[in-house]
């Protein structure tokens, strides 16, 4: 449980990084981006390996970036669920899971 929790706080101030970066991301709040990372741990859970095996040819065929496109639009998607959070186009969603990634990776890394 305690991993779990660590693991949405990472995300979460990951979010709020590629906030304060980028713009077209907008958030409210500490409260949103919780749940944000919440909503975005649940749809990368569920909804997008399904995608993934769906554009699987086509994912090949771009050498993987389409997985950055794709990771954009789960991000996209959270945005639109929860308030507070709001991302202004295809681009910043895509350039900010990016950005997202690797600031993930590199605290859960120094928590580790």
């Amino acid at each position: 449980m305690k991993h779990l929790i660590v693991k949405i706080l990472i995300n979460a101030a990951a979010l709020m990084f590629a906030s304060n970066m980028i713009d077209g991301i907008y958030v409210d709040g500490f409260g949103a981006v919780v749940i944000a990372a919440i909503i975005l741990g649940i749809v990368n859970a569920i909804i997008r390996p399904l995608l993934m095996l769906f554009t699987l040819p086509l994912n090949i065929m771009t050498f993987g970036l389409l997985t950055f496109v794709i990771n954009g639009l789960m991000l996209k998607m959270v945005s639109t669920v929860v308030g507070g959070f709001e991302i202004v186009g295809l681009w910043p969603a895509i350039i900010g899971s990016i950005i997202l990634t690797v600031v993930s990776t590199v605290l859960s890394w120094l928590v580790e």
